[in-house]
């Protein structure tokens, strides 16, 4: 869910959104949200509505999106390195409990659907990742020689704060409570319409929305509270155009509910307390010199017999991607 309403009101409080082309950033280090491409590739990676799968019938779509995938950012001299999910705090548990059963029920749906357009939709948002096609891409990583994280806690706020210490140039995720993590670059697909430019990429600049927002970064993290986030809901009637206009007057949470204590959900002073600590747990206590970063060396003759035999993809495609991917990227 990230934080509710947070990119319309940057649209309209900030100007900080910043649309251009991937190849910009070549030379630079990304961390990437690895379940987001997982999730993007199992969605859009299929041979008639089906997953793409190699002749024993093994799912084979997250495999090759994210061989795709980084191979261009390799092909442009971008330097990716892929952030698991690790166990989530328990105040999450509650989110992780409604989009299981979301995708039960679309599973359900899906057997008794008639429509193949329905059922295609349906099995979308049935999608959920399993440790297999972790492993898959674990497996793949170290054949392409990609770096990869995977420890306790949420793949954003991780990369957050290699993103804010320096250790990487850009956060790449969709879910935008990575700025509230305090991620000072956060790259987006493109969410701006008339950009028909393939690799077309958002850039949200955190310090930037700050000064539009006229917000320090601690009342920032209060806004996106406010706004309703994955550990703590917002307060009933309470959107993200009256969030921001409540943490503009009152700074914080806390003041405004010292003067409107009605109507105020059970627990609510707890969870967001507890919401403040969360988004701000890693905040100059990641050092990445500790962190188990996964390193590996490109194998080629390896990677092409997982592609080739292991996935189906065939092996002039492969050659002729790995050629481009070894290839230094020069921008003009």
């Amino acid at each position: 869910m990230g934080i509710k309403g947070l990119t319309p009101l940057i649209k309209q409080h900030s100007e900080s959104i910043q649309t251009t082309k991937l190849y910009q950033l070549s030379g630079k280090r990304v961390a990437v949200d690895a379940s987001l491409f997982i999730y993007q590739s199992l969605m859009n990676f299929r041979n008639n509505g089906d997953y793409l799968r190699n002749k024993d019938g093994k799912i084979t779509s997250h495999i090759v999106g994210i061989f795709y995938k980084t191979s261009n950012y390799l092909s442009l001299d971008i330097t990716p390195i892929y952030i698991f999910d690790g166990k989530p705090p328990e105040e999450k548990n509650n989110v992780i409990k409604e989009r299981k059963e979301k995708a039960k029920t679309a599973t359900k749906l899906m057997k008794h659907s008639t429509s193949s357009e329905e059922k295609i939709k349906l099995e979308k948002q049935s999608v959920r990742l399993t440790a297999e096609y972790i492993d898959d891409i674990k497996q793949l990583l170290d054949l392409m020689g990609v770096s990869y994280i995977h420890m306790d806690g949420e793949a954003e706020a991780i990369a957050s704060e290699l993103c804010r210490t320096g250790f990487v140039d850009y956060v790449v995720t969709e879910d935008m409570d990575a700025l509230t993590f305090g991620c000072p670059r956060l790259i987006r697909s493109c969410i701006d319409r008339s950009a028909k430019m393939k690799d077309s990429i958002s850039i949200f600049v955190l310090d930037d929305i700050l000064r539009d927002f006229k917000l320090t970064y601690n009342e920032f993290v209060e806004l996106c509270i406010m706004c309703g986030c994955d550990y703590c809901n917002n307060i009933p009637r309470i959107g993200n155009i009256t969030a921001f206009k409540i943490i503009s007057k009152y700074k914080t949470i806390k003041n405004y509910l010292d003067i409107n204590p009605n109507n105020i959900p059970e627990n609510y002073e707890q969870l967001y307390t507890r919401s403040i600590e969360l988004f701000t747990m890693y905040r100059d206590k990641l050092n990445p010199d500790d962190l188990n970063i996964h390193n590996s060396t490109l194998d080629i003759s390896k990677l092409m017999k997982y592609l080739v035999n292991d996935c189906n993809i065939s092996e002039q495609r492969v050659q002729n991607i790995i050629k481009k991917m070894q290839t230094k990227y020069t921008k003009n």
